[in-house]
């Protein structure tokens, strides 16, 4: 009797195996079915990239779709907008071109190849795809404004005020119309025209930061420069990242002789962007004249980098060197500017005070007999030396003339305006439009990038994953995965093929289980969400218990649906992307592990964002009583406080978020304490 039930036991065990195994081997085969190249899929993975600005990874999602069917024109226009985003000019405009041989009947196409142009200041070519555009999309109002924008670059002034008057006639509401129109008579000299629609552009957007630096340049002209130090500190408040500001706002403040904000402004500046031309010339003429020589020298060593034969900043380091005693250096420079200017009087006599210093007497000769013999012979004057009232004079970037040497250097012809953002650039990659709210943790390939911290966070599972599994590269748990470089996306799809062959090779439940769901995490990290989907549900339809495939399919679902909404598209892949699926999934993570913050988290961050507050907030709570240094905790849960009206704890939570590292909580305390 023991034996037959044993019998029994062991043949039910077996049965057990050989299903197992069955199983295992139809999920080989579907996975063997699915590892060829989807192309939509792999278009919709690289715009989800794309919107993410993960430009380099959508790009080679991009490039095989177009290995699989290069006949597609979109695969060769997303591509060419990742290229543009990435400052590749040329190879973008390439793309543009091959999308419109492929399909010459999309406006977008046109509009993005425009911007294209633009920005290698191709403005007639610019024109020319507006027009083109606007056969296909007369009422798009972007392209009516953009095209009047290069027309003003192309000095096509009476035509841009044309077009300019009907765009205004015709879109009142379009603030930046009025904007343009103010700059391009500002630059005319018009300033009593440039007025009058600065006050209809400031009535109508007081808040526009751009508007207030318009006001200051009409200031400066008018050497107004108390109203003008007012209106640019208006245009920072509104618009405090954009360097142009800082650095007409510290002329002026030369003006005011304010120099140490000046120079704090110019500091600001080149530390917002440390290869502004502008600003290290100006700074350096500052410093000059505050006579700290040597970190002038810097400045001007910085600008003679970028251009070696800025005769300008050669004459400047020139007299700087002089100043400092190193004489052989400041002939060195004075020589490189005379061989261009030889009538340049002031140079030679400085050369030939150098030459004298060195006891190098008849070089000082020769320098001094022709600037006599000129004099004598033109009745030309010995030009004005270094002066305040010089320093407090502009001149424009193309102006080469080298006595003006110690003149601030502006913009020729600067528009603040920007272009207008046409619609088909928010919806393939603005992400501002979603809300505030950090998004949920998931599973990567990649370290986490939090604020100033560096440490990783820890959870019981995935450690024992990565123990048992020992995957070819650890997983980690991150809230905002960084955008990869080339060699850091390079290196995953690499992992993606490694770990495809070895599911294909493996015969083992247990050790294929562990290789999808590395292959999950990979494809996920690569934005292909579609495809980490596919496996997290070959794993769960053979380990339901599996915590962390429920928690990476939640969350790829989940961005899923959230690109869908964004695009305005309806993306099924075999199954349902809807909130509910997304909700049992965390729910069943949490079933497991009903202790888990970031789990908690995670529900929240989706409650949260179907506005169920109060769960939110309930889920945001437990999370920190399990782990107080939680820091996207204090971020979301701020923000859902504030979302519910309660202005007061959202701001507490927000400032402890800032605590913990994500400094981002300030700028959001600054704009929701402001209101």
């Amino acid at each position: 009797m023991m034996s037959v039930f044993l019998l029994k036991n062991i043949d039910k065990k077996v049965w057990r195996q050989r299903i197992l195994s069955l199983l295992f081997t139809f999920h080989l085969s579907l996975l063997a079915s699915l590892a060829q190249y989807n192309t939509d899929r792999l278009i919709i993975s690289g715009r989800i990239a794309l919107s993410n600005h993960d430009y380099v990874v959508a790009i080679q999602h991009f490039n095989n779709a177009l290995a699989a069917k290069p006949y597609l024109y979109e695969p060769w226009y997303y591509r060419a907008l990742c290229k543009l985003m990435l400052d590749d000019y040329t190879g973008a405009e390439n793309d543009f071109n091959k999308a419109i041989e492929l399909n010459p009947y999309v406006h977008e196409i046109f509009a993005a190849r425009a911007e294209c142009r633009i920005r290698q200041k191709k403005y007639a070519e610019a024109i020319d795809d507006y027009e083109k555009a606007l056969v296909f999309s007369p009422d798009e109002r972007g392209y009516w404004f953009n095209r009047t924008y290069c027309r003003y670059f192309l000095k096509e002034n009476e035509q841009a005020h044309k077009d300019l008057e009907y765009i205004v006639q015709r879109w009142p509401d379009m603030n930046m119309a009025y904007a343009l129109q103010t700059e391009i008579y500002l630059n005319e000299n018009d300033t009593t025209t440039a007025s009058q629609w600065l006050d209809r552009t400031l009535e109508r957007n007081p808040y526009d930061g751009n508007s207030w630096s318009i006001l200051a340049r009409l200031n400066m002209q008018r050497k107004n420069w108390a109203v003008a130090d007012s209106a640019l500190t208006k245009a920072i408040h509104y618009q405090p990242r954009v360097v142009n500001h800082y650095m007409y706002r510290a002329m002026v403040r030369v003006n005011r002789n304010r120099l140490r904000q000046a120079m704090d402004d110019y500091d600001m500046a080149i530390d917002m962007d440390p290869n502004n031309f502008l600003s290290h010339y100006n700074r350096g003429l500052l410093r000059q004249q505050l006579g700290d020589d040597n970190r002038a020298i810097e400045d001007f060593n910085f600008v003679l980098r970028h251009e070696p034969n800025n005769l300008q900043a050669l004459y400047n380091r020139a007299l700087l060197l002089d100043r400092t005693g190193n004489y052989r250096a400041a002939i060195v420079d004075y020589s490189r500017v005379i061989e261009t200017f030889p009538n340049f009087w002031a140079g030679l006599l400085a050369r030939a005070q150098c030459y004298r210093r060195l006891g190098m007497t008849a070089k000082a000769e020769q320098d001094e007999f022709r600037v006599t013999k000129a004099q004598l012979d033109k009745h030309q004057g010995i030009q004005q030396r270094w002066s305040k009232n010089k320093l407090r004079e502009m001149r424009k970037l193309s102006d080469v003339d080298v006595e003006k040497y110690d003149q601030w250097v502006v913009i020729d012809d600067e528009v603040t305006t920007p272009e207008y953002k046409n619609d088909y650039r928010g919806s393939v990659q603005n992400r501002e439009v979603k809300t505030d709210l950090l998004p949920m943790f998931s599973l990567s390939l990649m370290p986490r990038r939090s604020g100033l911290n560096t440490f990783q966070i820890i959870d019981h599972a995935l450690e024992q994953f990565n123990r048992e599994h020992k995957p070819k590269r650890p997983i980690f748990i991150v809230c905002r995965p960084g955008t990869l470089d080339e060699a850091e996306s390079g290196a995953i799809f690499a992992v993606i093929d490694s770990l495809s062959r070895a599911i294909s090779a493996s015969r083992d439940v247990s050790t294929a289980l562990g290789l999808l769901l590395q292959r999950a995490v990979a494809h996920a990290t690569t934005h292909n969400f579609s495809e980490a989907i596919n496996d997290l549900n070959d794993y769960l339809a053979i380990d339901s218990t599996s915590v962390l495939a429920h928690w990476q399919r939640a969350v790829c679902l989940h961005e899923l649906a959230d690109y869908s909404s964004l695009q305005n598209t309806d993306v099924k892949f075999g199954q349902s992307l809807s909130l509910r699926r997304i909700d049992d999934d965390l729910g069943n993570a949490l079933a497991l592990d009903n202790h888990n913050a970031l789990l908690l988290y995670n529900r929240a961050t989706l409650r949260a964002l179907q506005k169920d507050y109060n769960a939110a907030i309930d889920d945001f709570q437990q999370a920190l009583a399990l782990n107080p240094n939680l820091a996207e905790a204090y971020f979301n849960l701020g923000l859902t406080y504030i979302f519910s009206g309660n202005k007061a704890d959202g701001l507490k939570n927000l400032s402890k978020a800032g605590e913990l590292g994500l400094y981002d909580a300030y700028s959001l305390i600054k704009r929701y304490g402001e209101k």
